[in-house]
């Protein structure tokens, strides 16, 4: 599920929507590591070869997100921007060791990730990451979002601001299908854009070429793409074939030390 408003429901997963108790999210006690909710690792005993009933525990990721998992360093701190439900961060966690903290509006994922034991943090992403430090952590991700944001060079400059390394993934409005619509003098209406022209959050649609444009016009250094047509990863021609693009980037930016 893609680009919803930031109001709807949960991306990755559903929870009922009640009011969620957090722990200390102050840029302080993120860099010391506080104390995120009680969990359960589902992991943990996989990477003790304590049998295969602790085996299937471990959750399963799209494609595209364990790809974007596969990118991460291991023992790294990462940010996730529209976490959903966690799960990604939940996978992280458990499989890679990482220190994770999404930032997410729905209160219904809010208590999925709590669920979880996943570190969230509620706020709406067009406010900015203002809440975070320079170069915080070594990853910040952003998953089938850049799409339905208002202010995307600004997010896309927090994102390096707040890390070293960026990922992005947004749908591809260069597939072919969507130049076909287009050219019978229809919005294009697909799987990975489900919305009618009239009701859709995809207010800033592009293709691979067009985000690699601004990459560059923002300093960035892309590192890794992978492209995805449903579950199966796309190498032939992937500007006209694929429906979702997914980068990995490296920030210009530099701290008051020069680091």
């Amino acid at each position: 599920m893609i680009a919803l408003p930031w109001n709807s429901v949960c991306r990755r997963g559903s929870g009922q929507e009640n009011p969620v108790q957090q722990p200390d999210f102050s840029p302080a006690a993120l860099r010391e590591g506080a104390a995120s909710p009680d969990r359960t690792p589902l992991a943990s005993s996989v990477a003790e070869g304590q049998g295969p009933d602790t085996i299937q525990r471990v959750p399963l990721l799209r494609a595209d997100l364990s790809r974007i998992a596969g990118w991460i360093e291991p023992g790294s701190k990462v940010l996730d921007l529209g976490c959903g439900d966690g799960a990604l961060l939940a996978y992280l966690r458990d499989v890679r060791r990482v220190q994770g903290t999404g930032i997410e509006i729905n209160d219904g994922c809010m208590i999925a990730c709590v669920r979880r034991g996943v570190r969230v943090l509620q706020q709406n992403l067009e406010q900015g990451l203002a809440l975070f430090d320079d170069q915080q952590f070594d990853t910040v991700v952003l998953s089938q979002t850049l799409q339905s944001m208002h202010h995307t060079e600004h997010i896309l400059r927090e994102m390096g601001r707040v890390a070293r390394y960026g990922i992005v993934s947004f749908p591809n409005f260069g597939y072919w299908p969507h130049v076909w619509s287009i050219f019978r003098g229809r919005m294009p209406v697909t799987g990975q854009m489900p919305y009618q022209w009239y009701d859709t959050p995809n207010i800033h649609l592009c293709t691979l070429r067009d985000f690699e444009d601004l990459a560059r016009t923002l300093g960035f250094t892309i590192l890794e793409r992978a492209t995805f047509n449903g579950r199966h990863e796309t190498r032939l021609l992937p500007q006209w074939r694929s429906t979702l693009a997914v980068y990995r980037f490296m920030s210009p930016f530099k701290t008051a030390d020069g680091a």
